[in-house]
């Protein structure tokens, strides 16, 4: 049973193959085999990599499913078309599209085993590639606050040094009246006299004004230090939710990228295992000599293809003559006066309705 099942899935004829030896039956079943089994594995690969791109196990069995069925048709299909001739370069011409359409087959198969083979050093490289574009992800979002937060700072230096000036000056004006009380500097008289007083004065209006000033001076810097705030949290917004895109960062694309950054030997081998696996039916059949089903079939395809032209030639040769006959049986009749009468006479009653047809429409008329 399960013999007969591999004899199926190699696409021979089942009937021309029970005529055939064992060893030849045994040959078709082993081709039957490797295809079925490479369509499993392609079942299998489809699956795990459909998974990675939807996260649904049954949507990811199931396209798997369907393509595991198109390798299984596509392989079936490249080892029953390839007829042994007998000639090995006109068999490697029928060969060279099908290898090619093998190795592409190889490469669709190999791809998602070998992410799966290679999942814990994909997952360091793209945990290596996340932290990358998250410190990325943060610097471009700050290259759209860090003007405008470095601008509100610099107006706060701005007010701060503003206030500072002020104090140095109304510290100046303190200083210039206590050295005219004592008696050092100015009028060089000591006591409270009327320099003494107008420096006083002039010294008090500008503690005012820099009282004044500070309290402006720091209402600004209030409401610009809650705009900064207001951005630096618009900020740390951004970066949180745009880190999830960057936390998913793991589909299909990525892992194959990830995977092309680790060293390429040991996904080579894979390939050329699958390589090996999808092509060896191919081979098998190349290097193998013209055996007692290539025969049979030949004798039945040959048999088929020459009654066909047996047919076709009879059917023309049967036109052929018949043309020819009804050639002379035209040219017999055409000199026989009696056909030349009897057509004379419907011409004329056909003149006769036409004409008295002509006179009945023309007198309704009138």
């Amino acid at each position: 049973m399960l013999k007969q099942f591999f004899i199926i899935c190699s696409g021979a004829d089942t009937n021309i193959l029970n005529d055939c030896s064992k060893g030849e039956q045994n040959k078709y079943a082993g081709i039957g085999a490797t295809v079925f089994f490479t369509a499993l594995m392609a079942f299998i690969a489809a699956s795990y990599a459909l998974f990675t791109v939807f996260d649904n196990a049954f949507i990811a069995v199931g396209f798997g499913f369907i393509w595991g069925l198109l390798i299984f048709n596509l392989d079936r299909y490249i080892v029953s078309t390839l007829k042994k001739t007998g000639h090995f370069a006109d068999e490697m011409i029928q060969a060279t599209p099908r290898i090619i359409l093998a190795v592409i087959i190889a490469v669709v198969i190999s791809k998602p085993l070998e992410l799966k083979i290679f999942e814990k050093e994909i997952d360091r490289v793209l945990l290596e590639q996340k932290n990358e574009y998250t410190l990325a992800n943060k610097n471009q979002i700050a290259e759209q606050f860090t003007p405008q937060i470095e601008t509100l700072r610099q107006t706060i230096t701005e007010l701060q040094n503003e206030i500072a000036t002020k104090e140095a000056e109304v510290n100046a004006l303190y200083n210039t009246y206590i050295s005219e009380a004592e008696g050092t500097a100015g009028t060089k008289l000591l006591g409270k006299g009327p320099v003494y007083k107008e420096k006083r004065d002039k010294h008090d209006a500008a503690l005012e004004e820099l009282q004044q000033l500070k309290q402006n001076n720091q209402d600004k810097i209030n409401i610009i230090e809650s705009e900064i705030s207001k951005l630096q949290s618009d900020y740390n917004n951004q970066v949180t939710s745009s880190q999830p895109i960057i936390n998913d960062f793991d589909g299909l694309m990525a892992r194959v990228n990830a995977l092309s950054k680790l060293p390429w030997l040991p996904s080579f081998f894979i390939f050329l295992l699958f390589l090996a696996i999808e092509t060896s039916p191919i081979f098998a059949k190349l290097l193998s000599p013209k055996s007692a089903y290539d025969f049979r079939l030949e004798n039945e395809e040959t048999a088929i293809k020459t009654n066909v032209l047996q047919n076709k030639n009879q059917r023309e040769a049967l036109l052929k003559t018949e043309f020819a006959i009804n050639d002379r049986v035209y040219k017999d009749i055409e000199t026989e006066d009696e056909l030349y009468n009897y057509k004379r006479k419907k011409a004329r009653e056909l003149l006769q309705l036409q004409a008295d047809t002509f006179f009945n429409h023309q007198k309704n008329i009138l």
